[in-house]
């Protein structure tokens, strides 16, 4: 089954060369075992553009969907046997970048 594991963050700014070099050594990890499928960082909520075109004429505007104090920093898309291994995954990778995540299957 396939899990997101979304990295969550409180502040503006990247990864530090630590983080940076811990989340390498986890996405090998991941890679190795089988669990990789894919992953990413994202830019700042600043740079966010939301399109609504629900009425049939879209609207653009810039920033983020949702005004909040955290945002989705990044994410891995993992494979992982049942929920109690993505569990696991997702603490060493909370470990690893140093942020809190959110695990949520896919339907």
């Amino acid at each position: 089954m396939q899990y997101l594991i979304s990295v969550i963050h409180d502040q503006a700014g990247l990864a530090t060369p630590d983080e940076d070099a811990a989340i390498d050594v986890f996405n090998d990890r991941l890679q190795t075992d089988g669990h990789w499928v894919f992953a990413g960082g994202l830019a700042s909520p600043d740079t966010a553009t939301v399109i609504d075109n629900r009425a049939g004429e879209a609207m653009v505007t810039d920033g983020p969907f949702l005004e909040s104090k955290e945002y989705l920093a990044g994410f891995w898309i993992i494979e992982a046997a049942d929920l109690d291994v993505a569990l696991k995954l997702a603490a060493e990778g909370s470990k690893a970048c140093n942020r809190k995540v959110e695990v949520r299957p896919f339907r």
